[in-house]
């Protein structure tokens, strides 16, 4: 989808706890991409969007002479993120609530690694330079997003939901699509004009598996967020049950009674020219 530039919230409303309970799938694509980091040991790393710090942690002990710092715009993310991962514990690990849109490090990191977060930040061109500014000569990104396609069954069930009587009044006919699901071809063109060598831009099918109604109502009330806050607080778990009513009348559960949701990720290796 084309990026649209209408007024979205610096945050929404997380939940710490209730999204580190509910994140499996966002966990185990992070422990896919760390191997791709070959990580020397004492680089200098910047991780957007930590969330519950839990993969910051992992980079941090894969760098014994370096250090990592964790960046989230939810206080409530970044409090928890300090709660488990004390100072004397990871000395070479800290946590600040900042925006990545208002990025202002200069030659800084060797490393920045981003794991299911920037598709929650428009302007990928403009973010783009600003992580290269933060970059130190020759440094590299590695950057994983939901990609064009992310979602695309679910996103339908949704959009036709909203459009109902019973919902519509919550949902302006003009309301921006919130996520920012890139396509590789947009995104080599990004990264060239910010000043990046590509060595990786792909599209990645994944599978994500949620244990029926419970598991999949947890990923729905924890990350889609543009939807549920529109809706009354007395009325979120009602309308999450819908959206599940209408996904598995065409998506129904397998054998072991898993949903599953066809996701799209884009991964993103690249390194900062000169």
């Amino acid at each position: 989808m084309p990026e649209n530039h209408k007024q979205f919230p610096k945050a929404y409303q997380w939940n710490a706890n209730d999204y580190s309970q509910n994140s499996s799938a966002q966990f185990e694509w992070a422990q896919e991409l760390i191997p791709k980091l070959n990580l020397k040991g004492d680089e200098t790393l910047l991780d957007i969007g930590c969330g519950d710090g839990r993969i910051t942690a992992m980079l941090a002990e894969r760098l014994p002479y370096g250090s990592v710092l964790g960046i989230d715009n939810s206080s409530a993310m970044i409090k928890l993120a300090q709660q488990n991962h004390p100072p004397f514990h990871y000395s070479n690990l800290a946590f600040q609530k900042l925006d990545v849109r208002d990025l202002v490090f200069e030659n800084q990191f060797d490393v920045i690694f981003s794991n299911a977060a920037l598709h929650w930040v428009p302007g990928h061109f403009s973010l783009l330079k600003r992580i290269k500014k933060a970059l130190k000569k020759s440094g590299k990104i590695l950057l994983q997003m939901g990609g064009k396609g992310n979602a695309d069954e679910m996103v339908s069930v949704v959009h036709d939901l909203i459009k109902m009587e019973k919902w519509r009044s919550y949902f302006p006919d003009d309301l921006a699509f919130p996520y920012f699901f890139h396509s590789d071809e947009e995104y080599r063109e990004w990264l060239k004009d910010a000043g990046f060598d590509a060595v990786r831009v792909e599209l990645v099918s994944k599978d994500m598996q949620q244990k029926g109604e419970q598991g999949i109502a947890g990923w729905l009330r924890t990350t889609w967020h543009p939807y549920t806050e529109r809706v009354p607080s007395d009325l979120v778990k009602e309308f999450i049950a819908e959206i599940i009513q209408s996904y598995e009348k065409s998506h129904p559960t397998d054998k072991a009674g898993f949903f599953h949701i066809r996701m799209v990720r884009l991964e993103v290796e690249a390194i900062s020219t000169n």
